[in-house]
């Protein structure tokens, strides 16, 4: 019997996306474009932050979005609507962003007139955590309603985020959420990520959410 060869796809794939993420990363620092790359469940509020973002920042930053779906465009025609350059890409199924999308993406965009560019990846707690975008940092939204134990059960995704937004903080009044187990469960973790806790309805924490984003982009770019 012919000696059966195994090949082990996962372990290549993940390897050619970090080869090509690396990349991107160089090519972002010639141009001095700051990527970040934003995950978080269906319905967290990703766009929600997005726009926020775009409102508080648009005037001290040059800001682009990439929007990624399965099949969608009605996120990218709400960034358009709010005066910013945006960028579909549909994904074709695949649950996330990798490194080969991003730089088709990024294709689109002149980075040399753009600051910031916001990735909005797929809606997952899952996979998107396991695929080097090329960003710059990685953010990620817990949404109250979703619950505390999510870092019990996803934790790759908390391990592989620069910063923490626990949004909808306005159900707080009416849930059994515990920003404080929260928090004990993040830093077991990632000990040295931040927690901001905000709220898109209210207006709760965006500045702070802002000034940590600004500083991160004002240090890429230099100035």
């Amino acid at each position: 019997m012919d000696e059966i060869r195994l090949i082990e796809i996962r372990e290549n794939i993940l390897s050619d996306n970090q080869e090509l993420a690396s990349s991107l990363r160089s090519r972002l620092r010639r141009h001095r474009t700051y990527v970040l790359n934003l995950m978080a469940s269906p319905g967290a509020g990703k766009t929600s932050l997005i726009l926020k973002t775009i409102e508080r920042l648009k005037d001290r930053f040059r800001i682009g979005v990439m929007e990624a779906d399965i099949d969608s465009i009605v996120d990218a025609e709400k960034v358009a609507a709010a005066g910013v350059q945006a960028v579909q890409v549909r994904t074709g199924g695949f649950c996330h962003l990798d490194a080969g999308m991003v730089a088709a993406g990024l294709d689109a965009f002149d980075l040399d007139g753009l600051d910031l560019i916001i990735l909005e990846n797929v809606g997952n707690l899952v996979c998107p955590a396991q695929f080097d975008t090329g960003a710059i940092h990685n953010a990620m939204i817990l949404s109250v309603p979703e619950g505390d134990d999510k870092p019990l059960k996803y934790p790759l995704m908390f391990s592989v985020s620069q910063v923490l937004l626990v949004n909808k903080t306005d159900y707080l009044s009416i849930s059994d959420f515990d920003m404080q187990q929260l928090g004990e469960r993040v830093l077991r973790l990632n000990a040295t990520m931040p927690i901001i806790p905000v709220s898109c309805r209210t207006g709760e924490g965006i500045d702070a959410w802002v000034t940590w984003l600004a500083d991160k982009v004002s240090d890429f770019i230099g100035r």
